[in-house]
């Protein structure tokens, strides 16, 4: 298998995009916040490292926002703790060694200027004061109106938050010329902004290999993951099963790591999906099993959108299709999964047969053997793979548990800010 590499603008691009798709009033929020302070940092004079940093925070700067009910109120200023959720996100960007110098950018978005202690000869303070007036220009716009019949309403409340100390002189100075420019306004409201982000900004020509993109996919497990004290540790078992699985299989070490990669993201999809779904301790309604249902196509939708991962998309994309056709989103038959899909499927609904839910307490090995064994019987889940697992299932029953502790300990800790 070739080692792939990744470009990191539309890497990072996409996935931005994933985490704002829950609702028509967040869509794109992160994406417009980027834009806006690339614009402005850039007006500014910055350049290399300085921009890609800032760029990257913006993309990145709700993800502490942990569900969809949680972004939904902070667009509309109705949160409680505003700084929670950056609290949370530097939290969750420092795991990660190129990303934790953008972390206390994250963890400072909110701070108002009246409030710093330094100028903005410090970058932190500088690249925190320019996302804070992306992100507080972005929540200002009204969606149902033409944007071009908003700019005097916005630039007049920079104004002030300019005059009541929120925001830097400066900053807010820089930001008043660019909105002079029509272009500025239909750019940031293009539907093409995705494509505007990567070939305008400061990731065009780089590449990252599968170890980075392995860091990345670590950061969104726990992401996914974190919305739900239920799921806190379902992504980190499913990807560890379905490594040691594919290892047991025969797979080499970089197929391993690739199955590890496609089982970190396999739920992304649910990022869209509200708490009061994931949670429900009842039945779901006919409606809500069909938005529940959407998740593994947004996960094959978003992965498959990122150059030279398709392969992985499909592994992750196809964790809840089964071998004969009844599955879902697409009703494939079994010759059209191919064996990495397979266990990941196999891996899914093993590890969360292991895990507490609202609706029932978590198995023990012969009820997991009792509930999966007809589902191999049946042609829904993949026999031969099914078998490898009971052969060897202290041996993969230790190594997900031990892997599950380890995320619940990060959990514990990120939730713990609260």
């Amino acid at each position: 298998m070739i080692q792939r590499r990744i470009n990191l603008g539309n890497l990072l691009i996409t996935l931005s995009e994933t985490m704002d798709l829950s609702n028509s009033f967040v869509s794109h929020h992160q994406h417009r916040t980027a834009y806006i302070a690339m614009e402005i940092a850039k007006h500014d004079g910055i350049d290399g490292s300085m921009l890609e940093d800032i760029f990257t925070a913006s993309l990145l700067h709700d993800i502490g926002a942990l569900t969809v009910e949680e972004k939904i109120l902070l667009h509309n200023n109705e949160t409680e703790n505003e700084e929670l959720h950056a609290i949370r996100g530097a939290i969750l960007l420092s795991q990660i060694p190129w990303l934790k110098k953008i972390s206390k950018i994250v963890k400072f978005h909110h701070k108002e200027w009246k409030d710093w202690e330094f100028g903005l000869e410090n970058f932190v303070v500088k690249a925190s004061q320019i996302i804070y007036l992306a992100d507080s220009v972005e929540r200002m716009i009204d969606r149902t109106r033409f944007i071009l019949h908003q700019i005097e309403d916005i630039t007049e409340a920079v104004c002030n938050l300019q005059k009541e100390g929120k925001v830097n002189e400066r900053i807010a100075s820089i930001f008043i010329d660019i909105s002079k420019k029509e272009g500025f306004w239909l750019n940031l409201t293009s539907s093409r902004l995705a494509s505007i982000l990567l070939n305008n900004g400061p990731f065009y020509n780089i590449y990252v290999d599968m170890d980075d993109i392995m860091l990345i996919s670590n950061m969104y497990r726990d992401l996914i993951d974190f919305k739900s004290p239920f799921t806190a540790t379902h992504t980190t078992g499913v990807a560890e099963c379905a490594s040691m699985l594919a290892g047991l299989f025969g797979f080499a070490e970089i197929e391993m790591k690739n199955m590890l990669i496609a089982g970190n993201f396999h739920d992304i999809g649910k990022l869209l999906i509200p708490n009061s779904i994931l949670e429900k301790p009842g039945k779901l309604t006919e409606h809500e099993y069909a938005l529940m249902k959407c998740h593994s196509y947004y996960t094959y939708k978003t992965l498959d959108s990122i150059g030279g991962l398709h392969e992985i998309a499909q592994w992750a994309g196809f964790h809840h299709e089964r071998l004969d056709g009844s599955g879902y989103p697409f009703h494939l038959k079994s010759e059209e999964i191919d064996t990495p899909a397979r266990i990941m499927a196999v891996s899914d609904v093993f590890t969360a047969l292991l895990e507490d839910r609202p609706y029932r307490k978590g198995m023990d090995k012969n009820q997991i053997y009792m509930t999966i064994k007809p589902m191999a019987d049946n042609n829904q889940l993949d026999r031969n793979i099914v078998e490898l697992l009971f052969d060897n299932y202290d041996l993969v029953y230790n190594h997900v548990k031990g892997k599950q502790a380890d995320a619940r300990h990060l959990y514990d800790k990120t939730l713990g800010v609260a």
